[in-house]
Order: structure tokens, then sequence, then C-alpha cells
């Protein structure tokens, strides 16, 4: 038989697949992720609350900390008050445009019993979690890495000095804000009482991580406690390799603290995160 006829049982029929092929296509986790983040992406663009509150409040909150650090004396610190502004922007970005909107979006998905369709498909837990966080942690690093090309560009701010430690510790807190948004979920009954069970971490991240005042410019004693909250850890990486002024040990340590927290959220999220709607 020739290689011409030998798919085709006859002219113009193909041959039936052999024994073993189904004819369905198999899905990667590649394939699957993007049609989740394709999916949840449309569903963000659309709520316009959440895409304004996503988009343009972090963005006004840096005058509000640049109002709040003017009344502060930062000559210790080794930072200027654009410096520490701009870095604890990208704070306020991932605190409301990833912890805040992801928040809200696992418990409206939750409660619109869509993520309980999507455990009767192909996609694992896992990757139904991560692919809904995917648009909101795209849309943080794009705010964060254009807010430090207009930085450097028109504030006059450092160049990143360790764009490595940077870039790891906007990883690290997509990946923490992330996990934490999926565990705060689990004790959010609505998408409106979202806005209140998000205050704890948006209030202690805000006056203790170093979003509106460096840990630098605070007594030594009231900083050692800070060091252990949430985000102060990927804090400390963000503003040490935008900035500079860490060393070596400082920077382990706030790496460590921001895995073990990292850690903590995940084992939070596998323990008691809800796929059924509250009643």
């Amino acid at each position: 038989m020739s290689a011409t006829s030998a798919g085709k049982t006859s002219a113009g029929k193909t041959r039936s697949p052999r024994s073993g092929e189904t004819g369905v296509r198999t899905t990667t986790t590649g394939d699957r992720l993007k049609a989740l983040g394709r999916a949840e992406f449309a569903l963000l663009v659309r709520n316009r609350t959440a895409l304004f509150t996503a988009l343009f409040v972090p963005l006004g909150m840096i005058v509000a900390i640049r109002e709040s650090l003017g009344r502060i004396d930062l000559g210790d610190t080794g930072f200027s008050v654009i410096e520490a502004s701009m870095t604890g922007g990208i704070g306020m970005v991932l605190v409301m445009a990833v912890y805040g909107s992801l928040t809200s979006a696992y418990t409206a998905r939750r409660e619109e019993l869509v993520l309980k369709r999507l455990r009767t498909m192909e996609a694992s837990d896992r990757e139904i979690l991560i692919g809904t966080a995917l648009p909101a942690a795209g849309l943080a690093f794009a705010q964060s890495a254009v807010m430090i090309a207009a930085g450097v560009a028109f504030l006059d701010v450092r160049a990143p000095q360790q764009p490595v430690v940077l870039a790891g510790g906007l990883l690290i807190g997509l990946v923490l804000l992330s996990a934490l948004a999926a565990a705060t979920s689990a004790v959010t009954r609505t998408v409106e009482s979202a806005q209140i069970t998000i205050m704890p971490l948006f209030m202690v991240s805000v006056v203790g991580s170093g979003l509106f005042v460096p840990l630098e410019a605070l007594p030594e004693r009231v900083a050692s406690v800070c060091e252990l909250l949430p985000v102060t850890g990927v804090m400390t990486l963000i503003r040490a390799g935008w900035l500079g002024g860490a060393e070596g040990n400082d920077l382990l340590g706030a790496a460590l603290s921001a895995l073990v927290w990292t850690i903590l959220s995940v084992f939070a999220v596998q323990r008691w995160f809800r796929w059924e709607p509250r009643r």
C-alpha cells in the first residue's frame, strides 16, 4: 500500500483511529492555566470597581505616603521621601491589586458556584487557584515595573541596585499575597464583606511593614516586632533590591520571613479554603 493511501480506506474517507487513539486532545497544565487566566481577566475587566481599585487606588496612595513621610525625619534611613514613597507604592500595589482584589474574586467565584463547576472539569484544585490569581498578579507586576521605570526616568530615583533581589521580592510577594487572599476568602461570607476581612492585614501592613514608614525610621524595639509581620520581609527585599543599603544577613532574614509566611499561607489554603458557598 502506498504512503498516500495508507491513511485512507477509500477515496475521500479518512481511516478510523487506531486502537488507543481517542481522537480527543489532551490539554496540558499550561493550556488550562491560560484558559482560566483569560476567563478571569475578562471578569476583572468587566468589574469596574475591582479594576479601578487595582489600577488607581495604589497609585493614589503614593501621594498619601509622600505626605505622611514629609512629617518624618528620614535622615538616618538613607532614603529620600520620594524613594520611600515609590517603594511603599509597590507595597500598596501588592496589598490592594493582589490581596484585596483576589480576596473578593475567590469569594465571588465560590458564591457563584464557579469554583464548584471548575472542580468537575480537568483542572486540578491548584490550577484553579493559580489560574484565578494570574490576571491580578500579572497586573500588579506590570504596575510595579511601570512605577520603577517612571521613578528612575522622571523622579530622580536611583536605578535598581540589586535587580535580582528586587525581582525575587516582587515574585515572592505575588505568591504570598495570592495565598493570603485565598486563605482570607475562607472566612469571607460575601464580596461586600471582603472589604472588612482584608482590613486587619491591610492596616498591619500599612503601619508596620514599611509601606508608609520605613522600618529604619522606627524605634529599634518597634522595628524588631514589625520585622515579624507577613509583608515586612517582602518589603525589605523590594526596598533593598531597588535602593540598596541592606546587608546579606538582613536580606537572608527577610527572605526567610517571607518564605515562612508563604508556607504558612499555602498550608492555610490547603486546610481551610472553601469550595462550596457559605450558607
